[in-house]
């Protein structure tokens, strides 16, 4: 199985720019910005593994998604950081399922058994819920603005959703299992049944792996995650002394730090996690896209900033269509 280096140097730059490819998955088969187009995937792989029809429910839930970040969903704004946005929802629920379908491979269905892929599938579509305001929020102005709180509050939120679409018995482990994608709660303290913690394992490796495999990943690094963490308060933080520390001075400096944040990444997927992102080898019969793409943005991330010279950059992302943040 492969593993991964935080160390591995080259000066390759990523991908093709051609920015028709900017919304496919890592295979340029999948449209991730169309939750029709990833419920497919999904559904195929399910179908696959358990041999019967993919439940009802999912559909729904995808099609909520959907509606939920286009602003359609009764008592919600529309999807306002355009870093964590629908595509980036979609990438993550894509390797979720692959990193399922690569874990029964290595054991059985009955291991990862079919309750346990529904409920990974949705802990995925909603792992970055908590970014989404409602449309009585008096407290904040903007999505951006919940960063530190998000997953939390996307707790919350399948707390009371799951039931009503008739999937109460994944609502509390759900619950639960969304931390493995955040730093609220660290991964040791999250109570949390074995089974359970397995599939928190696989859903922490796919949002890491997921948003670092994006071919746009650096582009969007600096252009939109930047933004989101001035909003949030990790840009600039004040410590118990009342101090104020830079931790990102520019999007220039996020870049520049990326290889860093990399090296704690690693870190996490192989002890927090459990090396749960192996099981995507098995997916792709040997060979893991999501560490190989991922590897060449870090090797290009580096390269810059070793250079410190950020237009190397050099690639224009679309427009997300979002609104600016005030």
């Amino acid at each position: 199985m492969m593993h991964m280096d935080p160390q591995s140097p080259s000066l390759a730059p990523p991908d093709s720019p051609d920015s028709r490819y900017s919304t496919l998955d890592v295979t340029n088969r999948i449209d991730t910005m169309d939750p029709v187009s990833v419920s497919f995937e999904v559904a195929q792989i399910y179908e696959r593994l358990y041999r019967h029809e993919f439940p009802s429910e999912l559909l729904r839930v995808f099609a909520d998604i959907g509606r939920l970040y286009r602003g359609e969903f009764p008592g919600y704004h529309s999807c306002e950081t355009d870093y964590h946005d629908i595509q980036h929802i979609l990438e993550v629920t894509l390797a979720m399922t692959r990193l399922m379908d690569g874990c029964v491979q290595a054991g059985s269905a009955q291991v990862m058994n079919e309750r346990l892929f529904r409920l990974g599938t949705v802990s995925a579509l909603f792992h970055d819920i908590g970014y989404l305001r409602r449309l009585d929020d008096n407290e904040k102005k903007h999505g951006a603005e919940y960063t530190r709180t998000h997953v939390g509050r996307g707790a919350d939120f399948m707390s009371w959703y799951l039931p009503e679409v008739g999937l109460e018995d994944l609502a509390d482990p759900a619950a639960r299992i969304v931390h493995f994608t955040g730093y609220e709660v660290p991964v040791s303290n999250i109570q949390i049944e074995p089974q359970y913690r397995m599939v928190g394992n696989l859903l922490g490796s796919a949002d890491i792996l997921a948003q670092m495999a994006d071919r746009y990943y650096l582009e969007k690094c600096h252009d939109r995650l930047y933004p989101e963490f001035v909003l949030g308060g990790i840009a600039r933080q004040v410590d118990d002394q009342g101090q104020e520390k830079v931790v990102f001075a520019s999007p220039a400096d996020l870049i520049f730090k990326t290889p860093g944040f990399f090296t704690g990444a690693h870190k996490r997927l192989e002890q927090d996690l459990g090396g749960a992102y192996r099981y995507a080898d098995g997916h792709f019969k040997g060979e893991n896209l999501y560490y190989s793409v991922a590897r060449r943005n870090i090797d290009y991330a580096r390269t810059i900033a070793a250079m410190q010279d950020i237009s190397l950059l050099r690639r224009k992302l679309p427009d997300s269509g979002l609104p600016e943040a005030a």
